[in-house]
């Protein structure tokens, strides 16, 4: 008679601890995400925002110059995944971010 109460009183059991694990908790409310970051022209003085159209296309020399000469700056910094880079700060400076097929992700300036 015993085995016959085995499976009703597993199932109240169950029932009952979840029971206790339910919450009456409203959701948390979600803000809307912030706005991307805009480039102005006081923070593009390396001209990152004339050559953003070249994200995503493969990185070679001839592309480095075209950067260049269309960005107007005088610097311009490669950066590879896994190399080491300094910190400074370099407001004319050009980042050229690429990933590991050499094809670039970011433009910015520093």
């Amino acid at each position: 008679m015993l085995l016959a109460w085995k499976p009703w009183l597993a199932a109240a059991g169950l029932s009952l601890m979840t029971a206790c694990s339910a919450t009456n908790d409203p959701p948390v409310p979600r803000a809307p995400a912030p706005e991307p970051p805009r480039v102005t022209e006081v923070e593009d003085a390396c001209g990152a925002g004339r050559v953003q159209d070249r994200v995503g296309r493969h990185f070679d020399e001839a592309l480095g110059a075209s950067l260049r000469e269309e960005s107007g700056t005088d610097t311009l910094r490669v950066m590879r995944p896994g190399e080491a880079h300094t910190l400074d700060y370099r407001a004319e400076r050009l980042n050229v971010r690429l990933d590991d097929r050499d094809r670039i992700t970011a433009l910015n300036c520093g």
